[in-house]
């Protein structure tokens, strides 16, 4: 097994940690370009959305809607610091985006994942996410309410969305 595909593995297991049932959906994987840009990331961040269409749960919100391309995805995210991406995932697994106080998991479960993703992707890595945090608003890039945050470090990626409709 190579060092890259350790590295997978290690970020799959602590992604999946933080998975919600038709709720919290995860991606990781490798970038197939020597030198991914953020083109790149939204294509990956357009399969993980995929995932949500695809999901029966959600067929019945999003039946009639189209995907958004990778170009309305990259119009949608706001980078954010490395120090901020683990407790913005823990948000994101854990904090029911309609009924904040709904707990969708263990707060300690999320905050020991997410750690130890942004740890795997390293000080170096780039972080996105569909959140104007200057302004508090979100740049939906589903037609029901969600919140996304994708990072890389340039060789591998891992990313999640909540959706939730009111």
């Amino acid at each position: 097994m190579s060092s890259t595909d350790a590295l997978l593995a290690e970020l799959g297991g602590h992604m999946a940690a933080m998975v919600s049932e038709s709720r919290v959906y995860v991606r990781v994987g490798r970038f197939a370009e020597a030198f991914p840009d953020i083109t790149e990331l939204t294509t990956q961040i357009h399969g993980l959305l995929g995932s949500v269409f695809d999901d029966v749960a959600w067929k019945r919100f999003l039946m009639v809607q189209e995907l958004p391309t990778p170009l309305r995805i990259v119009h949608s995210l706001e980078p954010i610091e490395v120090d901020e991406a683990a407790a913005f995932m823990v948000s994101v697994a854990t904090r029911d985006i309609v009924w904040p106080s709904h707990r969708l998991m263990d707060n300690d479960v999320a905050a020991f994942a997410a750690k130890q993703v942004v740890g795997l992707l390293g000080q170096g890595s780039t972080w996105w996410t569909n959140h104007d945090s200057d302004c508090g608003a979100t740049n939906s890039v589903t037609p029901v309410f969600d919140s996304l945050i994708a990072g890389t470090n340039g060789e591998v990626f891992a990313m999640m969305i909540q959706v939730a409709d009111d």
